[in-house]
């Protein structure tokens, strides 16, 4: 995607700030501020919040669908292996970082505009089930290597550990301590090998 300087600042300053603050405590005036650009500047890349909120989604797909990319767990030729390897890269992401570093712009954004703004939801919505496809892919091969038989699908299981990264999420922001997210996360790890495990004795 080709951009203007004023035009990522304004995408970075969104990252930052919705989620340290939330997407309605978020105005235009902070956006600016923080990206050192004018009003006008941001009216003239988006036509409101909103706007900018739908296009802060991509731009956060496009940035961590980078970051997935080139995570070392791809260099695993076992997938089950690289399952497991994605799990732990997620738990390293929370090394070191802030609460609003740490967590997910989208998982912030839906939470608040689920039902107010239907263009966010969407957004955010197809972010998070980009990404899970993703792992979906990893997850169809090792369910092909290790649990031919098994009942459910690598798609449900790849949406279910977004939901479980999510919620640990939101624990580690109301406890305001991210060993909450880490210990879910480990708990998905020890999840996933023992449903790996059990197929292979069915």
């Amino acid at each position: 995607m080709q951009m203007t300087p004023a035009k990522t600042k304004l995408l970075n300053a969104a990252l930052r700030i919705v989620r340290t603050n939330g997407y309605e405590a978020t105005s235009v005036d902070e956006l600016c501020r923080d990206a050192g650009v004018t009003k006008g500047a941001f009216f003239h890349h988006f036509k409101s919040k909103e706007d900018l909120a739908v296009a802060a989604a991509g731009y956060w797909n496009e940035v961590t669908g980078k970051l997935f990319a080139a995570a070392p767990y791809h260099d695993y030729e076992d997938p089950l292996d690289q399952l497991i390897a994605y799990i732990d890269f997620r738990a390293t992401l929370l090394d070191g970082r802030s609460i609003p570093e740490a967590t997910c712009l989208l998982g912030t954004m839906v939470q608040e505009t689920y039902e107010s703004n239907p263009a966010i939801r969407a957004a955010c919505f197809g972010g998070i089930t980009s990404h899970a496809e993703t792992i979906a892919d990893i997850i169809r091969a090792a369910k092909a290597r290790h649990a031919p038989k098994a009942t459910w699908s690598a798609e449900s299981l790849a949406l279910h550990t977004q939901a479980v990264i999510q919620g640990g999420f939101i624990l580690a922001k109301a406890k305001d301590d991210l060993a909450l997210a880490r210990d879910s996360i480990l708990h998905l790890r020890r999840y996933v090998e023992l449903l790996f495990h059990h197929a292979k004795e069915d």
